[in-house]
């Protein structure tokens, strides 16, 4: 298993400053952030800087494993929906841009919606998801729905109902254990139940159990990364994991993006180590 880093940390960084810090903190590979917000924002880049951002990541001997263009397929307005919609095209259009000897970066991505909503809003949801992997498929390009805590899916067996339902080989997960943590799943379960299903992996620290808890940064909270690791290889996942530091963490007064990210990179080699696992 390979070790990046998810630019979802670095909103403001440019990302002349990340890529060179993220090869000299030894990581593998990056995830670039394309929402609204972030220094490499979907529309924000024009053609000559997609493939100069391209170059830069390369260059620097990184791989560029997913792009994070987190855009709700749930919103009710049909206006707000279409840009929406558009937008998730435009970013699969981009990981095909980006794509390395003919293989394009995941486009990682989340549902909206709330878990409260799941028997109203689950077949508007197949019904759009469907045809957002059918522009996909036709591109050549994998998505990985990222289970969220406080969206429509938020439990294990809800993706795997979705993965069902829309039955494609271009849609998988992006996942994000520690969503299911603060649920208080065992690594054990969540792992044997996403783990097969799993293109993309998201890690983060955290501490206590919805509604009373927190995300953190690498190293602060109680998530057993050895546990984790171990349970991944032993379903046998094979791709990247990558640390991914949360809005709430970002609002702190004294956040330091670039110190995130070597915070992360000493707890997850040092996890690597102890379980005795190769970086690959």
């Amino acid at each position: 298993m390979k070790l990046g880093y998810s630019t979802w940390g670095m909103p403001k960084v440019p990302v002349d400053t990340i890529i060179p810090h993220l090869a000299k903190l030894g990581f593998d590979g990056v995830e670039l952030t394309v929402k609204p917000g972030w220094s490499t924002e979907l529309y924000s880049m024009d053609r000559a800087e997609r493939k100069r951002i391209l170059k830069l990541v390369r260059d620097h001997g990184l791989e560029l494993p997913a792009i994070a263009g987190h855009t709700s397929l749930l919103e009710s307005d049909p206006q707000e929906h279409a840009a929406n919609f558009q937008r998730l095209k435009d970013t699969i259009d981009l990981a095909v841009e980006w794509a390395v000897d003919g293989v394009p970066p995941i486009l990682d991505t989340t549902t909206g919606g709330t878990p409260e909503q799941w028997d109203d809003l689950k077949s508007l949801l197949v019904e759009r998801t469907a045809a957002l992997v059918e522009y996909a498929e036709a591109r050549g390009v994998v998505i990985g729905m990222e289970p969220h805590y406080a969206n429509l899916i938020n439990t294990p067996e809800k993706v795997l109902e979705l993965l069902r339902l829309v039955d494609s080989p271009n849609l998988r997960v992006t996942f994000d254990i520690s969503h299911f943590n603060i649920q208080g799943y065992p690594i054990e379960q969540s792992v044997a139940a996403m783990a097969p299903v799993t293109v993309f992996a998201h890690i983060k620290d955290e501490r206590g159990l919805v509604p009373n808890f927190d995300f953190l940064i690498p190293g602060e909270g109680v998530f057993d990364y050895v546990t984790y690791l171990k349970e991944m290889a032993r379903h046998h996942y094979t791709g990247y994991i990558m640390p991914e530091i949360s809005i709430f963490v970002q609002r702190r007064p004294d956040y330091d993006a670039l110190a995130a990210a070597a915070q992360s990179a000493e707890v997850l080699n040092r996890a690597y180590a102890a379980a005795g696992m190769p970086r690959s």
